[in-house]
Order: C-alpha cells, then structure tokens, then sequence
C-alpha cells in the first residue's frame, strides 16, 4: 500500500507555490550549514570578520546554496525563461552590490536564526537593476538540516527610487509621491516630539516601562499625529474616494495590531532612531486587513522637531498569505486538514520534555483504504481519508491534536489524560465513526485502533510502541473473518486494541 499523498495533491501544492503573486525560491541550504560546522570546529568564531579577510569565503559559500525550484513570478521578476537559464546565469543576478548584504545575511544563519532579512540589489538577466527586499524562512521540521529554505523576494526598486529622488530634485520628487506605486504619507510629528521632550524634562528615563504603566500615552501620541498628505497609491490601498474621507476615517484605519507597533515605533523614536522599517497591520475602510511594511523617516533638516516625515506602506499581504500557506503546508495534510507527519514528530518531543503528563496515545489505521482504491478509485480512497480526517477533527480540541502520520495512519496526542479519559476518547471516537457512517452506508468508515497511556518514568516513544502493537493485533482481528477480505470493500467495523 502506498503511503505518499496522492499525485493531484502534489500537483496542487506545486500550482500554488508556483502562482504565489511574490518571487519564490525554494532553496537547500544542508551544504552551508555542513561548511559552517567545518568552519567552527576549525576555530572560526567571527563570521563577518572572517568573509571580510577573504572574499572569496563568500562565494564558498554561495556556492553551497542549491535552488530547488522557484516560481512563475521570479522567472517573470528575472527575466529567465525557465529554472536552468536563471540557475546557469546567477552569478549575473547576485553581484556588485549584494555581497555586503549577503555577508550580513550570512551572519544571522551563523548566529542560529532560522529566518533573515535583507535589503539588497539583485540585477535582470538582461542587466536590469532591481531594489529588493528578501526574506528567507526555513520551513517548519528542516531547520537542523537546512535542507528547506523559502526565500521571499519583493521588488521595492520603484520605492527606493522615489527615497534616492527626493535628495535630488524637489519636483520630480514630488512626480514620483503623487504617482508611487507604494503608499506614501507625509505626516508631523512635532507635537509627538513635544510630548516625548516633556516627559524627558520630567526625569523619564525608561520609556518603555513608562508605557507599561502610562498606556494611555501611547494613544495620545496616536492622536496628535496630523497627516498632511497622501497619495494616489494610498486611497487605492485604503479604498477611500478621496484623501477628505480617508482622513475623517482614521480610526478605523489604525487599531488592533496598531497600537502595539505603534508603541514600539515611539520607543524607536526615543532611542533616537528617525529611520525605521517594520511590519504593521492596518485596515482599509471595508474592514479589510492589509498587512504592510511600514518605513518610517524624518525627512532630512527636519530632525530637531519632526515636523515632516514620510511614511512608506508596501502592501505585502499576498507575500504574508503566500509565506502561512507554506508554513501551513509545512505542518499539515492537506487532504485531511489534519497535521502531518513532521508536526506529530515535533509535537511527539516537545511532549517528552515538557509534558504535562500522563501522555495518552491513540495509533489508529483506516481499514479497507487499498480497497477502496482498487475497486472504486483513487478518489474514493481519498474520500475516506478526508472523512477520517473529519472525524479526528471533530473528536479532539487543543492541546491535544490528531495527526495523519502515513498513507492510512493516524495518531492523537492527548497530554494531562489518564487511561480512564483515554477510554472514554475512544467511545467518542466510535460514536463519531457511527455517525459519520450514517450518510455514507455505501462505503462505511473503518479504524483499527491501539491505546495505551504512559507510565511514570516511561519514554514516550515505548506508549507509541505499545499502542501501535495494539493497533496492529486489532487489525489482524478485523480482517482474521472471511467477511472482512483485504482486497474487497466491506461493512464497517470498529476494532480496537487496549
């Protein structure tokens, strides 16, 4: 019997990484880190220092990098027409000045972070400069190995264009504010620095406790911002008709998530920090949430009163979308919405060492799965899996969780149960397995199932042991009758083992 997911939904993961409205590189980062292990054990302590000495480190480095596959919309951003021509030309599209960045980008793996950012240039195939803004994840279950690196990618050459203008000339600057296509707003912050300057008088030295016990300052400062312009690009983001209306309706515009950036931007501005970048969630005046990378700068010869700031919105919603559906994808099955294999592997260790215990677990098997698919068809084996899914589903609630491990198993945690809670977990299992049969009696669903819950000092994975022998013996007794032949689809009958 087979236990990979099915071609289709191979298919479909494929088609939706490669739609994703963002430039996606999937990308096998094993050979760096197995150079970075060399590197230490050879009494390398200071990365940046030591790619500084010799530049050639760097491109070892590079070299280590394997891009798996990317997306439509990098071979678009590129300019390649497939993955072999960007592949054989990336010493063209990472160059000059990238290297700076990389090296930094290099530093925060080094350090031990499983994701990193950067601003950087990166260049067409055809010589095409591009401003972007990059973000790497390691996806959920491969951040030992490294072997699974999801890179993001965000062409801002249009905004960092508009920034380089605004040094150079008033009025084209101000062509590029009214036609941007990133949100821009000029706001003063002049009664927000009097507010600060105030406190500071007083004797404040800690603003961010200050804040803890004053909340309410942080919505006054809120309040005193007075927005001065806005343009085209922002009341298209918004949905506002006019900059009168989006104005009026501020409130509705900042809230929620706001505050507590908004917050943390205050802070920033205490510490002297007039340039900031950070990501920030707003709403348009449907009630749409935007999620946005917000850049914040006082404007130059405004910086002993903040009177004129600029503030950038880069709408990267689809880019956050794109990035939880990859994580998700990371952590659960798609065909019966329940978590995967890894998670239960995660979950599995977590549980051993922090618990709450007694640890009870439920190993179960889809009975008549290769039946089903032999002489109905593969969709409607995937029908009972996404039933048992269903059912899994509706059986458990958090902490515990239920996880699809192979083709036709299935496993359920359930931490702080007791034997006698685990047995009352199986009657509700049995009784949801009942109803759900009830509106499909042309093809009963069917589980073989082990429990068994662990004992004090008993490693988690000798319960797993135990309640997957007992799974394994109630599934010899299912099909020990004639009635219940492997190779043919038969009537529903709950087995158990205990």
């Amino acid at each position: 019997m087979s236990r990979s997911r099915p071609e289709s939904l191979r298919s479909e993961d494929t088609e939706m990484f490669d739609l994703a409205p963002v430039s996606l590189w999937l990308e096998d980062y094993s050979a760096l880190r197995a150079l970075f292990e060399r590197w230490r054990q050879a009494g390398v302590v200071d990365l940046r220092n030591y790619l500084y000495a010799d530049r050639t480190r760097v491109s070892e480095c590079s070299r280590c990098i394997k891009v798996l596959k990317v997306n439509r919309k990098t071979l678009s951003l590129f300019e390649a027409a497939d993955l072999d021509q960007l592949v054989a030309n990336l010493d063209s599209i990472f160059r000059d000045d990238m290297l700076d960045t990389h090296i930094e980008e290099l530093v925060q793996l080094w350090d031990g972070n499983t994701q990193f950012v950067s601003n950087t240039v990166n260049y067409t195939l055809s010589g095409k400069r591009l401003d972007i803004q990059l973000s790497g994840t390691m996806l959920p279950g491969h951040e030992r190995g490294w072997d699974r690196v999801l890179i993001a990618i965000e062409d801002v050459t249009a905004r960092e264009n508009a920034r380089r203008g605004l040094v150079h000339n008033e009025n084209y600057a101000r062509g590029l504010f009214a036609h941007s296509p990133v949100s821009l707003w000029v706001e003063d912050f002049s009664t927000v620095k009097r507010l600060i300057d105030e406190l500071r008088l007083r004797g404040i030295e800690d603003f961010r406790v200050f804040t803890d016990v004053h909340e309410e300052f942080v919505s006054r400062c809120m309040s005193e911002i007075r927005v001065l312009d806005v343009n085209a690009r922002t009341l298209e983001l918004f949905g506002a008709p006019d900059k009168e209306t989006l104005l009026r309706n501020l409130a509705d515009v900042f809230r929620d998530e706001m505050e507590p950036h908004f917050r943390e931007q205050l802070i920033d501005l205490w510490d002297g920090k007039l340039f900031q970048q950070r990501e920030v969630v707003n709403y348009a005046l449907d009630g749409t949430k935007l999620n946005l990378l917000l850049q914040f700068s006082v404007l130059p010869g405004h910086e002993h009163n903040w009177s004129l700031v600029q503030v950038a919105l880069t709408d990267i919603t689809a880019r956050k979308k794109a990035e939880a559906y990859l994580e998700y994808l990371g952590t659960h099955d798609v065909l019966t919405k329940l978590y995967n294999r890894s998670f239960y592997v995660d979950e599995l260790n977590r549980l051993e060492r922090k618990g709450p215990q007694p640890v009870t677990i439920i190993m179960a098997d889809l009975n008549g799965l290769k039946a089903a698919n032999d002489e109905l068809g593969h969709a409607a084996g995937d029908a009972m899996l996404r039933r048992a899914g269903e059912v899994f589903s509706s059986l458990i609630d958090r902490p515990h969780c239920a996880a699809r491990i192979g083709g036709d198993e299935f496993a359920v945690l359930m931490p702080a149960t007791d034997a006698a809670a685990g047995e009352k977990m199986l009657e509700m299992l049995n009784d949801l397995i009942e109803i759900n049969n009830q509106f499909y009696p042309d093809l009963p669903l069917s589980l073989s199932v082990g429990i068994a819950t662990s004992r004090p000092g008993e490693r988690l994975e000798a319960v797993v042991k135990r309640a997957d022998l007992l799974m394994l013996q109630a599934k010899r007794d299912h099909y020990a009758g004639s009635e219940h032949d492997r190779r043919r689809v038969f009537p529903a009958a709950a087995s158990a083992g205990h």
